[in-house]
């Protein structure tokens, strides 16, 4: 892999595709459908485990108070969700060979 610190889709797609030998537009469906399928569980039961490569977890920011800074309106934002990724320890030793 490159020495890139982050990927967007298409660079993990033309890598992967590259990588593998595989057509872009099949490495495209396959990396979608897997996204999908990461996103649905993270929404079903706020959890998603990958065995050797790590878990995925929703995390809860609590509602706030925003206050726009040009107008001093204030403003209330709901409750909302991020995504928070813990590598497995295998992952890491896996990096170290």
């Amino acid at each position: 892999m490159n020495s890139k610190l982050t990927y967007n889709k298409s660079d993990l797609v033309s890598e992967i595709s590259s990588s593998l030998g595989l057509n872009v537009k099949n490495t495209s469906d396959a990396l979608d459908q897997f996204l999908k399928l990461i996103t649905t569980r993270l929404i079903i039961s706020g959890r998603a485990e990958i065995r050797g490569f790590g878990s995925f977890s929703k995390k809860t920011i609590r509602p706030r108070k925003f206050i726009n800074p040009k107008t001093k309106r204030i403003s209330y934002l709901s409750e909302t969700y991020t995504i928070y990724f813990n590598q497995s320890k295998k992952f890491f030793d896996d990096l170290k060979v």
